[in-house]
């Protein structure tokens, strides 16, 4: 004889198990091949040579200053350093995070719209906001859909695949889980009784520990992506049309919680202020991209979003920052978008859940569509946690009035097709090459794209073909100073010394504070034979970047070339402070005291690099060498004995190095 527990809450729990256990195996398939895509473009600077993830908290809490993605997030850089601890730069681990916060964040919409749908007050049930009188929504196959509709959507690929973009999925799991914490804090509210709050075992004691961890979800949002800044207001919004009926009384009873929540504003500001108000001039005012002309654009982008929510092709990874769209592009886009917050508006007064979805779209969007960036006008991410709501009108409107059946093959279909669409397209993030190569085909005016396809082919050893690539970028921005200093290294590693020079000149009148290619300009002039020119190079990047060890070991080369031993000596002490386990700056320093007399040091440092690298006969050689100098034959004996063991190990002959030992 069944229970009530079997027939009732029971069939609700397996029902709800079932349908979480689907949307994971659904994400999964989807995104089973994207474990191995390489480290592209932004994932360089924010992993590979980003010294604060070697560590984990504080120094990961202290992100790298500037626009890098990771600038004024330290959760996000965090999240980073956990991987770097795990498997150092290998993307795998990387990737399988990505995608269990995708896989968590869509956990947390279906619980979301699962406990909205569910409850039972009037006021706040959805489908009524639609219309009065339509048949009733089964709360958990609601939710599915909307979850995995959303989780499969080709548009998210961005956000999941592209791992500097975990910045937009992180930051959208806080984000979703402000609400849903929200959202079980309040369950029980006796305006808006949940058909779940019978069976939750914390519905009177655990309203505080939800409405904390709100909060705290929030806290973490803030500091991981800026975008995060619209959340409070959703919470409060969420409240007054689903919960509480009224922003008076959700305020009533709820102030202290609002107060909290708005709270988290303040790190905020200072994380923002911190990265100089205009994240190092990639995104706010005053980045020399004007605010009006930049709004106009977005009249395109939105409507561009909203097209791709329903068909999503063709994706592209990066559309560049084109200018101002034509009159006949911009006026209906201009109208679309309009009318669609003319709507909201209306909404948010006559159909309250409805202008919710709308404000959630509105509100999200907003602080990337009104404040200008300097690196694109279109960026598919962006849409990550805006597309829910176009996800869960469309499938309010077809559950409500397409009958079971039917829309159940209608959203089959749909996921069936979004999924495959998703694999596909997280197949062109396996390679460098094939992504940029995809977005050159799609934008073939991208300038950047061009560039960034010929370091990918450069990366790969297609030398010619890369340099092709730079110039094409060249034709279509002749002002770039990266593609000028990437055929710059090029020319150069090809002998062509001169064209190298120009080109790194060129970079530098347009980039004065391209640190790179002040070093690289140096090398070109060491190779050229103009040592005080390559001098004066390799200066101007440490003032530039005092840290840079490279520029360090090579002034010092240049240093001790010219016969400037003091020198070129400080300079290898500082380059080994910043890495101690240099073996050629242990060496190089090495030589330069033994030039300079001093003898006794020169074997200290020799000797460490042997210790540091004891298969190198050369090493050892050199060993051998200062330690005959100062008389201590048997220890030099015994490093060439191993020098020549370690030759005919490589089938070199041991007499050919014609190492000697001084006379006595």
């Amino acid at each position: 004889m069944a229970t009530a527990g079997d027939t009732g809450i029971g069939r609700r729990v397996r029902g709800t198990w079932i349908a979480a256990g689907l949307i994971v195996l659904a994400a999964l398939a989807a995104y089973h091949g994207s474990f191995s895509g390489p480290l592209v473009y932004d994932d360089i600077a924010s992993i590979a040579e980003n010294p604060t993830i070697r560590r984990l908290a504080p120094a990961a809490l202290a992100p790298p200053p500037g626009g890098l993605t990771v600038s004024g997030r330290p959760v996000l850089n965090l999240s980073f350093a956990l991987n770097y601890a795990i498997g150092g730069t290998a993307v795998g681990s990387y990737h399988a995070v990505n995608l269990l916060i995708h896989v968590l964040a869509g956990l947390t919409l279906f619980g979301v719209a699962r406990r909205t749908v569910a409850r039972r007050d009037g006021r706040a049930t959805a489908r009524r906001s639609l219309g009065e009188g339509g048949p009733g929504i089964d709360p958990t196959l609601f939710a599915f859909a909307v979850a995995l509709l959303w989780m499969m959507h080709p548009l998210q690929t961005e956000s999941v695949v592209y791992l500097a973009q975990r910045a937009e999925s992180l930051m959208g799991l806080f984000y979703l889980l402000t609400l849903y914490c929200f959202v079980r804090g309040v369950e029980g509210d006796e305006s808006g009784q949940s058909a779940f709050a019978e069976a939750s075992a914390d519905k009177e004691t655990g309203r505080g520990v939800w409405l904390a961890l709100a909060v705290l979800s929030c806290l973490f949002g803030m500091a991981t992506k800026e975008v995060m800044v619209s959340a409070p207001i959703i919470v409060f919004l969420y409240d007054r049309t689903f919960v509480a009926g009224s922003f008076r009384e959700a305020w009533r009873r709820r102030r202290g919680f609002y107060g909290a929540l708005a709270a988290t504003w303040l790190p905020l500001g200072a994380l923002v202020a911190g990265a100089g108000g205009n994240r190092g001039g990639t995104a706010g005012l005053g980045i020399g991209v004007g605010w009006w002309s930049y709004l106009l654009t977005q009249f395109e982008a939105v409507a561009h979003y909203l097209r791709l929510s329903f068909w999503p092709s063709p994706l592209v990874f990066d559309y560049e920052l084109s200018g101002l769209p034509a009159a006949a592009r911009l006026v209906p886009c201009a109208l679309v978008v309009v009318l669609l917050a003319a709507a909201t508006a209306w909404a948010l007064a006559r159909r309250p859940a409805a202008g919710f979805l709308g404000a959630w779209f509105f509100a999200i969007l907003a602080p990337t569509s009104l404040l200008p960036s300097g690196v694109q006008a279109i960026a598919e991410h962006r849409m990550y946690l805006p597309l829910a709501a176009v996800v869960t009108a469309g499938v309010l409107l077809l559950l409500s009035y397409a009958g079971r059946i039917p829309a159940l093959i209608l959203l089959g279909l749909a996921a069936a097709g979004l999924g495959g669409a998703t694999a596909r397209r997280a197949e062109t993030y396996r390679t460098g090459t094939a992504l940029w190569a995809d977005t050159v085909a799609k934008r073939p005016g991208n300038a950047f794209a061009e560039n960034n396809l010929g370091q990918a082919l450069f990366l790969e050893g297609r030398v010619p073909e890369a340099e092709a690539h730079y110039r094409r970028a060249l034709q279509l921005d002749p002002a770039d100073p990266q593609a000028h200093y990437n055929l710059a290294n090029i020319l150069a590693n090809d002998g062509r010394i001169a064209a190298a020079i120009t080109e790194y000149t060129t970079a530098l009148r347009l980039r004065p504070a391209f640190f790179e290619a002040h070093n690289n300009l140096g090398l070109a002039w060491e190779k050229a034979g103009r040592p005080p020119e390559a001098i004066a190079e390799f200066e101007a990047t440490l003032r530039l970047q005092p840290g840079s060890f490279e520029a360090h070991c090579n002034l010092a080369d240049v240093l001790a070339q010219a016969g400037r031993l003091p020198e070129a000596i400080a300079q290898y002490e500082q380059a080994l402070r910043i890495d101690p386990a240099s073996v050629p700056a242990q060496e190089n320093l090495g030589q330069a005291l033994a030039q300079a007399g001093r003898v006794s040091e020169a074997v200290g440092r020799l000797a460490e690099a042997v210790r540091l690298e004891p298969g190198d006969a050369d090493l050892r050689s050199n060993l051998a060498l200062v330690l005959g100098q100062l008389g201590r034959r048997a220890e030099a004996g015994a490093q060439l004995e191993a020098a020549a063991r370690l030759r005919r190990g490589n089938g070199v002959d041991p007499a050919g190095s014609g190492v000697r030992l001084p006379s006595p």
